[in-house]
């Protein structure tokens, strides 16, 4: 564990390059995690202190579940953030550019949680953790990468950053679905496509990602709990829109998300 002080001084360099809009980068040698549970530490306090303003922890989000994301972004494993109950959005939202450092918009399957997700040391598997769900929907997660040099990303100050996690937007949860490995994921912006993707594109199922997500809680004392969300990942890679527009995004079986951006 990160010593507390220096934990805590990294939270609040996070915050105050929000605040002030200062671009994406790593921590200094002196003053950033050393390891990725270091990152997690910086992250717990960071979110802290959006706490105040965004709300409680309602849920989670889990990144990087995808080759294409993987690729993209040069890191190999997945990484969790918090979700604030202030900065989940119901389908048809509108959120503004000037609001984020750089906007962008990744298009997802959000699974609600029916049960408490006890850490027996055991992982869970996607047969497992299903018995914890109670719903899906499609969903859209609102990322803001500052700006971020991908060719030089360094994962430790992402996942500091609370993996770069600034809301969701999400549709109906159906409590009925489809087999979620074949379903099909289309993002459109102002009715034309811009990706697609298929659930099995995250981890191989969506509910592979919230086991992943269980056992990273676990290892930090912590567990998924009933009501929460959990953003299992994106289908295809992050769009960045750079002027006013309407995005959907359509799951077979499940539902629509749609949302307005404005400059």
């Amino acid at each position: 564990m990160m010593e507390e002080t220096a934990a805590r001084r990294a939270a609040e360099k996070l915050f105050a390059a929000h605040t002030t809009n200062v671009r994406f980068e790593a921590f200094g040698p002196q003053d950033g995690p050393a390891a990725i549970p270091d990152a997690y530490d910086i992250q717990d306090r960071f979110v802290a202190l959006l706490r105040p303003e965004h709300g409680e922890a309602a849920g989670y989000k889990v990144g990087l579940t995808s080759q294409a994301m993987q690729a993209f972004c040069g890191i190999s494993h997945p990484i969790a953030g918090v979700v604030l109950a202030r900065r989940i959005h119901r389908s048809s939202a509108t959120v503004r550019l000037a609001a984020f450092g750089r906007l962008g918009l990744e298009f997802e399957i959000a699974v609600r949680i029916k049960s408490d997700v006890a850490a027996n040391g055991t992982p869970h598997s996607a047969q497992t953790i299903a018995r914890h769900i109670e719903g899906v929907c499609a969903a859209i997660e609102l990322v803001d990468d500052r700006s971020a040099d991908y060719s030089n990303l360094d994962v430790r100050a992402l996942v500091a950053d609370n993996s770069w996690n600034a809301g969701i937007v999400v549709s109906d949860f159906a409590t009925v679905w489809p087999d979620l490995e074949a379903a099909r994921g289309r993002a459109s912006r102002d009715g034309a496509p811009v990706g697609e993707g298929f659930g099995q594109d995250i981890l191989g199922h969506p509910f592979n990602s919230v086991a992943w997500l269980a056992h990273q809680l676990g290892s930090r004392g912590e567990r998924l709990k009933a009501g929460q969300v959990v953003m299992t990942g994106s289908v295809m890679k992050t769009i960045f829109p750079s002027e006013a527009a309407s995005y959907r995004f359509e799951l077979e079986g499940v539902g629509a998300v749609e949302v307005r951006v404005d400059v």
